[in-house]
């Protein structure tokens, strides 16, 4: 048996995780000095709700190795492979810890993949790794695959507000104060698994046509694979968005989802996402 396991930032809830058969180590979230558990003390409503009010940004802190080996502990005893799916390295030590787990287990059935990823691109690695198990591939050529695959893999996403990534230090001061007057909206996503600004514009709509823009630079978008659309805080004007996006592209339906805490936090809410699969070159 394959055992897959990825951790919170994926967001997949408990209930879409257990339909999936999968498991989710959540990561810790401190706001006021509280630390919760991402996704089971935390959903993200409340943590939206905690992010407006609260005086300082909240920190995120990764799972610790124990919580990985428990996991490792019970595939070895049941002679099951595992499959580890951690957001991005260079986002947070999770895949370290993860790593660390497998060591101390001195199991070889175990394969940790560092995704590159978080939110919904994690999401999207999640879901192809449980199409290959329920096809019954091989564990080896299933992480080939995933391996692969996690480098076709893109997001792209508008912020409503700059408080935010200027209180998480990714923008400077002179920069958000200029972007709010003159209503920026800044097109962020992730590179080789880092957190980057890729371009901004005044307002939704121009915003929404840069992503568009962006897609159409970086090549076609395989319609064979899920396409995310997602939010932070709320999904008020997400269905304008996505009709934007499905009248330029000609998609089918989607996956929604909303975006948890790691990435949530310097994004702030009322951001806009779309999520999917570059067509292979």
């Amino acid at each position: 048996m394959i055992k897959i396991l990825t951790d919170s930032t994926s967001d997949i809830d408990l209930n879409q995780a257990k339909e999936l058969g999968i498991d989710i180590i959540p990561l810790k979230v401190i706001i006021n000095g509280q630390e919760y558990k991402d996704r089971i003390d935390l959903q993200p409503d409340e943590f939206y709700h905690l992010l407006t009010t609260s005086t300082t940004l909240p920190t995120t802190s990764q799972p610790s190795p124990q919580d990985f080996l428990t996991h490792y502990e019970e595939a070895k005893k049941h002679g099951d492979s595992v499959i580890v799916m951690t957001l991005s390295s260079v986002i947070s030590g999770t895949y370290q810890s993860a790593n660390i787990a497998a060591g101390i287990a001195k199991y070889d059935d175990i394969y940790v993949i560092d995704s590159l990823a978080t939110t919904q691109m994690l999401r999207l690695l999640v879901l192809k790794a449980v199409t290959l198990r329920d096809q019954n591939m091989d564990v080896k050529d299933i992480v080939k695959t995933l391996e692969e695959y996690k480098h076709r893999i893109r997001i792209y996403a508008f912020v409503d507000t700059l408080e935010y990534l200027y209180k998480g230090g990714r923008l400077s001061k002179t920069a958000a104060t200029a972007g709010t007057l003159l209503k920026f909206k800044p097109i962020i996503g992730l590179k080789d698994g880092k957190l980057e600004m890729f371009a901004k514009a005044r307002g939704t709509q121009k915003a929404t046509a840069k992503i568009i823009d962006l897609i159409h630079e970086d090549g076609d978008i395989d319609f064979d694979e899920p396409i995310c659309v997602g939010f932070t805080g709320n999904d008020d004007g997400l269905d304008k968005f996505e009709q934007i996006l499905r009248d330029e592209f000609g998609f089918g339906e989607v996956l929604h989802g909303c975006v948890g805490p790691v990435i949530g936090t310097h994004a702030g809410p009322g951001a806009r996402l779309i999520s999917y699969v570059r067509k292979e070159i």
